[in-house]
C-alpha cells in the first residue's frame, strides 16, 4: 500500500484497486495566457552539487541546458482553478477513485480516529475521505482556502488539468529554469540565504518537526499560491509550499548528455518528477526546499503536500 523511501511525500506504491478511465472532456477549451509568464528562449545550468544535495535524488552533476520560449503559470493551481475543472467535466482524482490519500498527521484534529501510517515515516496517516475538496478527510474543506494549491492530485490528475485548460506540465528543466528568477546556480529563487534579514520568503515548517509547528513563517500547512513575493521570472512560492508534478519521468541516474536543448528526461519509468519542496520542509532532515531539489513518486500518488502549476509553448 505505502512506499515509505519518501520522508517527503509518500508514494501509494501503484497498489489498490485498478483505476478506471478517466471521464472525457474537451481539451483546450479554456486556453489562455492569463497569469502566465512567458519566458525567452535561453540557456542556464541545470542542477547541483550542493553539499546538500541527496545522492539518491539525482540532483547532478550541473549541466548546460538550453530551452526553447515557454509559457508558465505564475503561480500553483488552486482549489477555485481546480473546482471549475471539476464542475465543468464532473473528473474525479484518483484519491476520490482509491478513497484514501496521505496527509500529514499534525494537520488531524487530536480526535481524529485512529489512521495507519507510513512505517519509515509515521507523520503521514493513510486518511479516508481524504481528496482535494477534503484534504484532511471527512469533515475539512475547501472553502476558505480558494486561493490556496489544489492538493491531494496525482500526475494523472494533473495532466488531465493541464489538457482541459490548454496546457501541459512543464518539464523539469523548463520548472527549474523558471523557478531560479534569472538568478545563476543560487540556492533559493532570490539567492543563497534561507531568510535574508531575518524576512521569510516561502511556507516551509518551523519549530521541531514533526511535533511543533510555530508557524512562525505565518502558515500552518498549505498558504495561498502568491503569499511570498514574485521570483524575478515573476513566479510565485517555486520552493515550499507544495511540491510540483512535472512531466519527467524520474531516474536518479540518467544523463542523456545529448539532451542539452529543450531536455524531456527519460523516455520512461516508474515515478515521475515533483520539485521545489513543501509546507513539510525542515533543514533537520530535508532540505529538498531548494530550486534544484527533486524527487519521484509514482503517478498515480497523492498526498497533501503535492500540487502543480502548468506550462505551454510559447
Amino acid at each position: 500500500m505505502t512506499d515509505g523511501n519518501r520522508c517527503c511525500a509518500p508514494s501509494r506504491g501503484g497498489g489498490g484497486p485498478v483505476v478506471e478511465p478517466v471521464t472525457t472532456f474537451a481539451s483546450g477549451v479554456h486556453a489562455t495566457t492569463v497569469g502566465m509568464a512567458r519566458l525567452d528562449a535561453a540557456a542556464f545550468v541545470m542542477g547541483s552539487d550542493d553539499a546538500w544535495a541527496y545522492p539518491e535524488d539525482g540532483e547532478g552533476p550541473r549541466r548546460d541546458v538550453e530551452l526553447s520560449g515557454f509559457w508558465i503559470d505564475r503561480c500553483a493551481v488552486t482549489n477555485d482553478d481546480f473546482g471549475t475543472f471539476v464542475d465543468e467535466t464532473a473528473y474525479v482524482t484518483e484519491a476520490e477513485r482509491f478513497g484514501w490519500s496521505f496527509v500529514f498527521a499534525g494537520l488531524l484534529p487530536q480526535d481524529f480516529p485512529p489512521t495507519q501510517g507510513v512505517a519509515a515515516a509515521p507523520w503521514w496517516r493513510k486518511v479516508d475521505g481524504a481528496h482535494w475538496r477534503h484534504p484532511e478527510g471527512p469533515g475539512s474543506g475547501v472553502a476558505a482556502r480558494g486561493r490556496h494549491p489544489v492538493v491531494h492530485v496525482s500526475w494523472n490528475d494533473a495532466s488531465s488539468y493541464a489538457a482541459w485548460a490548454g496546457k501541459r506540465l512543464p518539464t523539469e528543466a523548463e520548472w527549474e529554469y523558471a523557478a531560479r528568477g534569472g538568478l545563476e546556480g543560487r540556492v533559493f529563487p532570490w539567492g543563497d540565504e534561507r531568510e535574508p534579514g531575518g524576512e521569510h520568503r516561502m511556507n516551509v515548517f518551523q519549530g521541531v518537526f514533526p511535533s511543533e509547528d510555530t508557524a512562525a513563517d505565518g502558515h500552518r500547512g498549505t498558504c495561498p499560491v502568491d503569499a511570498f513575493p514574485a521570483n524575478g521570472h515573476r513566479l510565485h512560492n517555486a520552493t515550499g509550499n507544495v511540491w510540483e508534478w512535472v512531466a519527467d519521468w524520474f531516474s536518479a541516474s540518467y544523463r542523456a548528455r545529448d539532451e542539452r536543448r529543450d531536455p524531456t528526461g527519460p523516455p520512461r519509468g516508474d515515478n515521475r518528477v515533483q520539485k521545489g519542496g513543501s509546507y513539510l520542509c525542515h533543514d533537520s532532515y530535508c532540505r529538498r526546499y531548494r530550486v534544484a531539489a527533486r524527487q519521484g513518486s509514482t503517478p498515480d500518488s497523492s498526498t497533501g503536500n503535492v500540487g502543480f502549476r502548468c506550462a505551454r509553448d510559447a
